[in-house]
């Protein structure tokens, strides 16, 4: 059993060592040179600092039991109406993905929500899609929602209000179509009425209160301007003096995110490399050019299949120099945030959340995900193109 397990540990480092080990072989070989290689260090270091630190705040955050004392909430708020319990769900995995990312919803939320289903004895499934369909299309709306918005934000250099001018419009359709088309689907699962839930009283209320807290005022000031990670950073440093002080054993090095970081800084060089070796002349012959309604399409429609190609990160990273314009970068960030939705591995929250869900002993049919996710894909993604074409059209 031991060797089991040791051997699952080191199959789920393989790809990210895999990546990494590529990305320094392409700085060792020259073929990324070394000041594109500085550039990039410079660029992108800032943001990585920002997701190890904000892993670690909603990891201490919820081993604080908020998340636990929120299900509390959302059980007790919904008044034994499974449909009104659902709305509370699509509100907090939306506030969880817009100021805390799509990860945190997959990792974090998706847990707390299909375990209230589970309890409540209402069918698992319509929450559990939902916790993923939203950690992926209400993720376009801040740049802390996504990696690939920070990407963006830092090409744009747009404060985090700027963006959001820019986006809301189709980030308000990569909302509503997918949950219309969730209610289509689920609607007489969501239907009925539900048992009260036993409350879960916190271990450690004063550490719970000043989890709370410091989440309080980290989310305004990811929006303030400022540049996210130096106050990530200090919430961060923050929760882990006082677990030092009050619940030592709770820390482990476990909440590092070691796997999405390695596996993204690898991403990262070898996607500079090839833009290096001529990528960029190659991506655009096909992805267009302009700023009129059938190009902003053009561009979505690759990114969204490029992502669920390869994943949406690398399919940011390989259009990126092709999008130009902030309108033809925001269509860029529709197809690659609000498309992957049909393979399994078009996003990494996607497959943290079905890691979770295994645990949970959720079955989930990849065919069934893929062909509903084709679906609000091919829905949801021409719509915000749409909206995001109306807005910027004004300017």
């Amino acid at each position: 059993m031991k060797q089991f397990a040791w051997s699952k540990t080191a199959r789920s480092y393989l790809l990210p060592g895999a990546t990494l080990a590529a990305g320094v072989a392409t700085l060792a070989s020259s073929a990324l040179p070394f000041p594109a290689f500085g550039e990039l260090a410079s660029r992108t270091i800032p943001i990585l600092a920002f997701v190890l630190a904000m892993s670690l705040v909603t990891e201490l955050v919820d081993e604080a039991g908020l998340f636990r004392v929120v299900t509390d909430r959302l059980a007790a708020l919904g008044r034994g109406r499974v449909f009104l319990l659902w709305l509370l769900v699509v509100a907090v995995a939306t506030v969880s993905t817009v100021f805390l990312s799509l990860d945190t919803t997959a990792v974090l939320v998706t847990p707390v929500v299909v375990l209230l289903a589970v309890h409540a004895r209402i069918p698992p499934l319509p929450f559990a899609l939902t916790s993923i369909w939203l950690a992926n299309t209400a993720s376009l709306l801040l740049p802390v929602s996504n990696l690939t918005n920070l990407l963006a934000q830092d090409r744009l250099g747009l404060s985090p209000l700027q963006f959001a001018g820019l986006v809301w419009a189709p980030s308000l359709a990569g909302l509503l179509v997918p949950l219309g088309l969730l209610w289509l689907a689920f609607r007489r699962d969501l239907r009925g009425t539900y048992g009260p839930r036993a409350a879960h009283p916190a271990k450690d209320p004063a550490l719970l209160k000043f989890a709370a807290g410091t989440l309080l005022v980290l989310l305004p000031a990811l929006v303030s301007g400022v540049p996210v990670q130096y106050p990530a950073l200090a919430a961060a440093a923050v929760l882990l003096a006082v677990f030092l002080r009050r619940r030592r054993s709770a820390l482990r090095w476990s909440m590092v995110p070691w796997r999405p970081l390695t596996l993204t800084v690898g991403l990262f060089m070898l996607m500079e490399a090839l833009h290096a070796q001529g990528l960029t002349s190659l991506l655009a012959a096909v992805a267009g050019s302009g700023e009129g309604l059938p190009a902003l399409m053009q561009l979505a429609a690759l990114g969204a299949g490029a992502a669920n190609t390869v994943n949406n990160l690398p399919a940011y990273l390989a259009l990126e120099p092709v999008a130009g314009s902030p309108a033809r970068l925001a269509a860029l960030l529709v197809g690659v945030n609000l498309g992957p939705l049909v393979s399994p591995w078009a996003s990494l929250a996607t497959l943290l959340w079905h890691e979770r869900l295994r645990v949970l002993n959720v079955p989930i049919r990849w065919g069934g995900f893929a062909v509903a996710g084709l679906v609000a894909v091919a829905l949801t993604v021409p719509v915000a193109v749409l909206a995001l074409w109306a807005v910027t059209g004004m300017r």
